[in-house]
């Protein structure tokens, strides 16, 4: 499973470290397409090297570590679950002050990444039909192509364009649409033709899926298949609020190519730590032991057992708005630290060392690191295989699917379908959970599992934009837990309309 890293770029080939026999044969470390598409076999290392790219290094910063960045700062961070002390937060991030500006870093990064992606995906695009190989494993790797393209694309539409019920059906600017290898010097699209092309990309990788009969093997969760084309066919579908679209893929993703479907986990694998894909992972990135980014992986800024400073001193907490709204039946409330009635700072939500408190977070997560600060609501979710920081990524679980196919038949009028779905993950989780409210109740039923769910997964804040919801961050004084300076609301006509304007570094090369 480990990768061959492949980082490509404007054509040329650049070959990282590896053991590869293959790369052991070049003279050079660049080589051009007509030697990395002359074989499937070479392309097929191609592809997974875009896998890699989803958890490297970028813009020469310690913090920018591919999609677990996109997942912490601009999924959580800015959003109104998860919260920490202020010592490892950005301020301005948090509070969508960088929206606007234009030379932020913070503004660049999604840009500049996403598009390092659809770069490699246009290469495989272009060049795979002439490569040397069985036609089924060009059409395969195409379709991860398509893939790769269609959820990049999709990503960039929800940071720089608008939600889609401001958009005035499409109308509003998208982002620039590349899709082939020159260089040329393009308008930006609309966002109405931003999303025909990720609806156009996620067609042809199905139909291409399909006649490749492609499949991959369960350890392969980090390889794109058909089950990952529909889940982000659901995902996309629902940003545009589209719910048939988005209903019928949510549950074609449910379904695993090799027959059968994603089974949901069970309390004990729930409760595992998430850095192990598990049964219900449809599309996830693979923690290399050998390959890690040390203290500035997503583990390394996130898991409750991670060696780094910041999560030794601040670790992660769920909002305890969102918290005190589930029973103690539900395996995920079991994963945060429930101060119950006991003693604890509530203006910055430490607890004294060696109180009852403390014990009892160690004595339920063993591999806290011995000099690591305990909060009240603390995460117990999310831990890292080894430090600083290693594990496995999640990216789309079937749970998701089901919460998603629930909201369509929500909007499209089918409550009684919305309610089985919920019924059907929630039971999973808690078995005393029955769903016994209809209307707009049923919607905030929805919403509010969703984010307790996928909590910490990087889509809360992409869901209350395309809701239209306002942020609200509670501090001490009224009963929330978030720190006094990032507390109060955000209403969804805030901050640029929760839009990313295009970076100054874009427009000043047009």
């Amino acid at each position: 499973m480990k990768y061959i890293q492949y980082i490509l770029f404007a054509g040329a080939l650049s070959l990282g470290s590896c053991s590869s026999d293959y790369l052991d044969t070049q003279s050079t470390n660049k080589v051009g397409p007509d030697v990395v598409y002359a074989t499937t076999k070479n392309a097929k290392m191609a592809v997974n090297g875009i896998a890699r790219l989803m958890t490297n290094q970028y813009l020469g910063s310690q913090g920018f570590n591919g999609e677990g960045t996109i997942k912490l700062y601009y999924g959580e961070f800015p959003a109104n679950t998860l919260t920490a002390a202020m010592g490892t937060l950005t301020q301005d991030q948090i509070l969508m002050r960088n929206n606007s500006n234009d030379v932020s870093i913070y503004n660049y990064y999604p840009w500049s990444y996403y598009y390092s992606l659809i770069a490699n995906a246009n290469l495989v695009i272009a060049n795979i039909d002439n490569a040397e190989g069985p036609e089924a494993e060009k059409q395969a790797l195409k379709a991860q192509a398509y893939t790769y393209r269609a959820y990049s694309y999709y990503m960039l539409a929800q940071i720089y364009g608008n939600r889609w019920i401001d958009s005035s059906n499409g109308s509003t600017p998208g982002v620039v649409l590349k899709t082939s290898t020159d260089n040329e010097k393009l308008p930006v699209s609309t966002l109405g033709e931003t999303f025909a092309l990720i609806y156009q990309d996620l067609t042809e990788a199905i139909t291409l899926f399909e006649s490749s009969k492609f499949v991959r093997t369960s350890e392969e969760f980090f390889i794109l298949d058909k089950s990952v084309a529909h889940a982000i066919f659901a995902k996309a579908a629902l940003t545009k609020q589209d719910y048939t679209t988005a209903s019928t893929h949510a549950a074609l993703a449910r379904q695993k190519p090799s027959g059968g479907e994603y089974p949901l986990m069970d309390d004990e694998t729930y409760s595992s730590g998430f850095s192990n894909a598990t049964s219900e992972w449809i599309w996830g990135s693979y923690g290399s032991f050998d390959q890690t980014l040390y203290f500035y992986s997503y583990q390394a800024y996130m898991a409750y057992n991670a060696s780094s400073s910041q999560i030794k001193t601040y670790p992660r907490r769920i909002s305890k708005q969102l918290y005190d709204k589930f029973p103690q039946t539900d395996i995920r409330t079991q994963l945060f630290l429930n101060p119950k009635d006991a003693p604890y700072n509530v203006e910055i939500g430490l607890v004294e060392k060696d109180s009852e408190l403390e014990q009892r977070a160690r004595e339920f997560r063993g591999d806290i690191d011995p000099a690591a600060k305990i909060y009240a609501y603390m995460q117990l979710k999310i831990k890292a295989n080894a430090m600083p920081g290693v594990g496995d990524l999640v990216h789309i679980r079937a749970s998701e699917m089901y919460l998603a196919e629930a909201e369509a038949k929500y909007f499209m009028g089918d409550e009684s379908g919305a309610i089985a779905l919920l019924e059907t993950l929630n039971q999973k989780r808690d078995p005393d959970y029955v769903c016994n409210v209809k209307g707009a109740d049923l919607l905030q039923e929805i919403k509010d599992y969703r984010a307790l769910e996928l909590w910490g997964e990087g889509s809360t804040w992409f869901d209350l934009k395309r809701w239209g919801d306002s942020i609200v961050r509670e501090d001490y004084t009224k009963g929330g837990n978030f720190p006094v300076e990032i507390s109060g609301s955000i209403a969804p006509s805030d901050s640029n309309g929760w839009t990313y304007v295009i970076p100054r570094r874009e427009t000043a090369n047009k």
